[in-house]
């Protein structure tokens, strides 16, 4: 059983590299990174094929993400010869149809219900761990970020392998390794989400501006 993982002791001290090896020998076939397409999953993704070339990734597509952001997918999804599983909020179409013209400006919280959480819930139904890019010095939410721990709210372990890194750890690694990023960081989007909700800003101060949340609802680490 999932819930019976025993942590190693020492798990706060571990890098980045080890909690992904961990979560792979722990969870065969059954642990998937969350993947936004921003550089901490740059970083994520060459550490993770490095260890293994057939490890699962998933993303939530919710139609209104940058194209450059669909660009990098396309790249990324060739560079390491890998399928994202993807998880999907209605289109714009339907979603429109259904609930109005710019629902995320009109029931901010309905949109995010409908366009990521409910995606994130069925991408999450089959694994026993989903790894993310949460760093704790991106917003006040994330500061208690443990590196791996039980997520309560989704009945799973949640790995957070970036937890103690810097924005500089992260561009350093990238540098370092020649890797593709999303190019919309260039422009100063530090944090890079659908394009009617982001703006340029560092952290996590450039989503949702103007209306007091940086978080969507799927990795609010609080405690």
């Amino acid at each position: 059983m999932a819930t019976s993982l025993q942590l190693p002791s020492d798990v706060e001290s571990m890098s980045a590299r080890e909690i992904l090896r961990f979560c792979l020998d722990s969870f065969p076939g059954k642990v998937s990174l969350a993947c936004s397409f921003q550089k901490e999953e740059s970083v994520l993704l060459d550490m993770l094929f490095e260890l293994e070339p057939k490890a699962r990734v998933f993303a939530i597509d919710t139609h209104y993400l940058f194209p450059e952001t669909y660009e990098l997918w396309r790249e990324l999804e060739r560079r390491y010869d890998t399928k994202v599983e993807v998880f999907e909020g209605p289109s714009a179409e339907v979603l429109a149809a259904t609930h109005g013209e710019h629902l995320w400006e009109t029931k901010p919280d309905l949109y995010l219900a409908i366009a990521k959480v409910e995606p994130l819930t069925r991408a999450l139904m089959d694994l026993d761990c989903w790894i993310t890019g949460v760093r704790r010095d991106q917003a006040p939410t994330r500061t208690n970020a443990p590196k791996l721990g039980w997520d309560a709210a989704h009945e799973l372990w949640k790995a957070n392998p970036l937890a103690d890194w810097s924005d500089d750890d992260c561009w350093s690694y990238i540098r370092e390794r020649g890797l593709p990023y999303n190019p919309v960081h260039d422009r100063g989007y530090a944090s890079i989400g659908d394009t009617h909700s982001t703006i340029p800003g560092a952290g996590r101060e450039g989503r949702w501006a103007g209306t007091g949340r940086t978080e969507c609802g799927l990795d609010v680490e609080e405690a």
